[in-house]
């Protein structure tokens, strides 16, 4: 086969009348029959369309009533052969697209400038980062898989050529115009990054465009409002500027774009454009360096060029300097007129005519012209924001972010523990989705201040303090630099705090640092886009680490290349589905399962997250507070997570004393607490008893003596309305409970009976037991035990017993109306009436949450007991606990841990492995982790209210299906 297309090619050239030959990119596979449509083609044209052929007007689609009945115009009478796209919304600019090429009797060459892709986020994010972004990335795969997107992008809209990539070498810091749109400085890097590029995009069947030759990386006037000079000797032009091009020439490069620059050693007229110059485009670019692929000049209507007084002198002037397409000229009717006398007067040669002309024909079959089918409409705009985009976008941005100093390894932050970090915002754009993902991980407070002296006073309690810089990612143009001020305050704020800048715009904007010495570590992130911000806050606390290195050089201190790696920490990451093997569709299924929960009254409100393989790919909320819907559900409301209280506190506090050899599995009551050796639960052990199988009761309605016989509510004898020294724990909003009574609810349940038959029986007062023991062994409060020895270090600020203490009521999800005990809403205090009689906490309830916590403890749980920087406990232990020890007996549960069921009905989907555990809640919660799987599910609802009897939720196993819906959506 490729014999025979050689031997073609051979012959076709022999025959041409081509001046030189045909870049191979240009010529399709079936080469004879490319070959017999071009001499069609062109047999068939007259004078005035070969001419027209050269042009290519631009069309701005956000304008339609000024653009496209004059687009229209010069197709039916100047037989223009391209048109150029710019701005609009792709819709439209597909239905543009289709109009002219219908009207045109030879298929058009459409083009666009779509240097980043073509679509745009809701947040306003480009569909790609800017070339200074991907500059940063080692692995040039990446870039290749962005071409190959882009690519995809442009002929999804009717496109067939991308003037991308920008080749240029920018050593310019104030370079205006190219900036963000380079791949850098280095010219290996921006070579490789270029040809990864144009690989990528000429693979998915559209033309590339290197511009701007020779080079506009060394400028500091923007070319669309002067004609810049490039004041260098050919020699160094030759070596740097012109470096890309000769590789990407011998790769097989379809286009070029020459630019509108002023290179004296290059072009000896004075002030006479590149983009006019034959030294330039015909003796250098197709002469020197051979290539043989369409040549476009860059915009003829920018100013500053030579003088040319008549209108259409300068189009035909790049035309004999050697360029093929004649880009948004001023005049086209003139320039088309201009161009036949030309050709009349002898000026312009057959030959020259049909070089160019043949070349273009050549391309428009190359990309599929022969055969033209109108662009589909329908569904454009969802074709170009897939969730590909959003699994390419991440990778991307992961793999560029850039630590350039990290001294004494501050990065990433491990200990979160008595570690106290602060967020300044600086820059003129949002960093809310920054501050938003580093809360996930640690409590950070926004300090803000009018004054430095302010700012300095506040900022004095923190042993962090992280600045993030954010500008404007609208455009890769926008302005990028510190003002005065922020330089003064940075400066003065790290002299006396330890910092971590963090700079979401071009490095660039490092240079206005007189020093950084003070500074801890620096980041570069380089935009300011949602996914950017997350990124960069999750490389902080080490769920990512730094890969990328710098594009360009950021003064002495960090040249070009720098870049120091950071230690991955197992922290739970954010990102997309596909990313970890699942479907964003299938897991859109959630939503509809959620909103039928709130339509069918079964909840108020909740929240539900997904996290697979340490990486959260799911997180929403749904619904109010309550069905007054005044609150809606956000992320850092929390829930009363009822029972989940056993395995968010009580059970890993156990695990750890196991992993010490402190206890046992056998280890029994009457060792751990000497008041049980006499009692009838003497010899039950910690297995038994967390396995459920110890034939304990359920539970004891403790309260139920406290009521007053008369009127049904809490007796004055137990309680009072304001706090005393008799009456001082604290059971509901002005409700005390009398403080004898704590020891009476012990002393019951070490004298309650057992059951007559062991089988098994879900109990609480295991839990109730766990907590005294733990309290006397560590000889402290439950609460306090819980928050030093695991909520602190895994960074759950949003896990607490006491919520009221921390957190104001509009954060704490109410749940229920409670008319037969304490007669009021239960907001802020525990729903457990056991619980809120003990003041509060419990080891069987009296936990709140939110789901992003509940998940860091069951990812530590799927991680075996490690999480962070820390240990808690070991394998051996999280297999010992996670074990069903009795199933033969029919008692599904691990120790602690609730199991998959054993026969028809359960607490799973059933679709679930058998190593799988978690827990479920009765104010409406449900946790599950499934090591087979590395998945985490978290289902958080105040179903109880505003009463407790709903349990519609349970009936018509939504929690479950949801579940169901999760496993449907991984990809196997």
């Amino acid at each position: 086969m490729k014999k025979n297309v050689a031997t073609l090619l051979i012959l076709f050239l022999c025959a041409t009348t081509f001046s030189q030959q045909i870049n191979p990119l240009l010529v399709q596979d079936d080469l004879a029959n490319q070959q017999k449509w071009v001499d069609s083609i062109y047999g068939n044209m007259s004078l005035q369309e070969k001419i027209g052929q050269l042009f290519m007007p631009v069309i701005f689609s956000n304008d339609v009533k000024a653009n496209t009945d004059k687009i229209k115009e010069l197709i039916q009478n100047q037989y223009i052969g391209g048109v150029i796209f710019s701005k609009g919304g792709p819709k439209q600019q597909a239905k543009l697209s289709n109009e002219y090429q219908e009207l045109s009797r030879i298929p058009l060459l459409m083009a666009m400038d779509a240097e980043w892709g073509l679509a745009m986020r809701l947040d306003s994010t480009y569909a790609f980062p800017w070339n200074m972004t991907l500059g940063a990335i080692s692995d040039n795969r990446i870039v290749e898989k962005v071409g190959r997107r882009i690519g995809e992008h442009t002929k999804r809209m009717g496109m067939q050529i991308n003037f991308a990539p920008v080749v240029d070498i920018n050593t310019n810091p104030e370079n205006p115009i190219i900036g963000n749109r380079s791949f850098g400085e280095d010219r290996d890097n921006v070579t490789e990054k270029s040809l990864a590029f144009i690989r990528g995009m000429q693979s998915a069947g559209v033309l590339a465009n290197a511009k701007h030759f020779p080079g506009h990386g060394d400028t500091d006037t923007d070319s669309h409002k002067t004609l810049p000079t490039i004041n260098f000797s050919k020699e160094r032009i030759d070596s740097i500027e012109l470096y890309p091009y000769k590789r990407l020439i011998r790769e097989g490069l379809s286009s070029v774009m020459v630019a509108h620059l002023n290179v004296p050693s290059l072009e000896p007229r004075h002030n006479y454009p590149s983009s006019l110059s034959e030294e330039i485009v015909t003796n250098l670019l197709k002469g020197k360096l051979g290539f043989n692929g369409l040549v476009f000049t860059d915009a003829l209507n920018m100013k500053g060029a030579a003088d040319f007084k008549e209108p259409g002198e300068v189009d035909l002037a790049a035309f004999l300097a050697g360029n093929d397409i004649l880009l948004i000229p001023e005049d086209i009717p003139k320039a088309h007129d201009l161009l036949v006398n030309a050709y009349r007067e002898g000026i312009i040669t057959e030959d020259r005519l049909l070089h160019s002309v043949k070349k273009i024909l050549f391309a428009k079959y190359k990309v599929g012209l022969n055969n033209y089918k109108p662009t589909i409409t329908s569904f454009i705009v969802d074709d170009l924001n897939t969730v590909l985009d959003d699994v390419l976008y991440e990778e991307v941005m992961e793999n560029a972010l850039t630590v350039i100093k990290n001294t004494e390894d501050i990065l990433p932050i491990r200990q979160l523990q008595d570690t106290k970090i602060a967020y300044v915002n600086f820059g003129d754009d949002s960093g809310q989705d920054f501050l938003n993902q580093l809360d996930k991980y640690a409590k950070v407070d926004w300090i803000k201040a009018n004054s430095l002296d302010s700012y300095i006073d506040k900022l004095k309690y923190y042993d962090r303090v992280i600045i993030g810089f954010h500008k404007s990612n609208d455009n890769p143009w926008k302005s990028y630099k510190f003002s005065e001020k922020e330089l003064v305050w940075i400066y003065e704020i790290a002299r006396t705090n330890k910092v971590i800048l963090d700079v979401f715009a071009r490095p660039y904007a490092l240079l206005d640092l007189k020093t950084t010495a003070n500074f801890e570590a620096i980041i570069v992130s380089y935009q300011n886009s949602k996914i950017t911000q997350e990124l960069s806050a999750q490389l902080i606390f080490g769920a990512r680490a730094a890969k990328g290195t710098l594009p360009v050089s950021v003064g002495e201190d960090f040249p070009v290349g720098t870049g120091l790696k950071t230690e991955l920490l197992k922290r739970l990451q954010y990102g997309t589905p596909e990313s970890v093997g699942v479907s964003s569709y299938g897991l859109k299924k959630i939503d509809s399962l959620a909103r039928v929960g709130l339509w069918g009254d079964m909840m108020p409100g909740a929240q539900i997250l997904v996290a697979r393989r340490g990486k959260v790919i799911y997180s929403k909320n749904f619904g109010y507070h309550t069905q007054s819907r005044k609150n809606s559900v956000k992320d850092n409301d929390i829930y009363d997570v009822a029972s989940l209280t056993k395995i968010l506190a009580t059970t890993p506090l156990i695990m750890e004393l196991f992993d010490r050899d402190v206890i046992t599995m056998d280890t029994q009551l009457s060792e751990i607490l000497p008041e049980y050796k006499t009692s009838n639960k003497a010899h039950i052990t910690i297995r038994e008893m967390l396995s459920h199988y110890a034939r304990l009761k359920a539970w004891i309605p403790f309260y139920a003596t406290t009521l007053d016989s008369v009127s049904g509510g809490p007796s004055s004898t137990y309680y009072s309305k304001t706090f005393t020294g008799d009456f001082n724990i604290p059971v509901a909003e002005n409700m005390y409970m009398r403080k004898d009574f704590k020891d009476s609810i012990f002393e019951q349940i070490r004298t309650s009976e057992l059951r007559n038959r062991l089988s098994y029986k879900y109990s609480d007062l295991p839990y109730y037991i766990l907590k005294k023991y733990l309290e006397e062994f560590y000889g402290n409060k439950l609460e306090n035990i819980v928050q030093r020895n695991l909520l602190e270090s895994l960074g759950a600020n949003y896990t607490t017993y006491l919520p009221l203490e921390k957190f104001s009521k509009a954060d704490i999800v109410p749940t229920e109306e409670d008319n037969y005990f304490r007669k009021q809403k239960v907001h802020g205090y525990v729903h457990d009436q056991g619980a809120a009689m003990l003041g509060g906490v419990s080891g069987h309830a009296g936990l709140f949450s939110n789901a992003n916590d509940v998940a860091k403890i069951m990812q530590m749980y799927l991680w075996d007991g490690f999480y962070g920087d820390r240990r808690y406990f070991g394998p051996e232990t999280m297999q010992a606990f996670n074990t069903c020890y009795y199933c033969e007996d029919k008692v599904r549960r691990g120790v602690g841990f609730d199991k998959p069921q054993l026969g028809e009905s359960g607490p799973t989907c059933g679709c679930v492995s058998m190593t799988s555990f978690g827990h479920s809640g009765f104010t409406g919660t449900f946790t599950w982790a499934d090591p087979e799987e590395d998945l985490v599910y978290v289902f958080l609802s105040n179903r109880t209210y505003p009463n407790a009897e709903n349990r519609k939720i349970i009936g018509s196993n939504l929690r479950s299906n949801i579940q169901e819906v999760i496993y449907e959506a991984i990809n196997r």
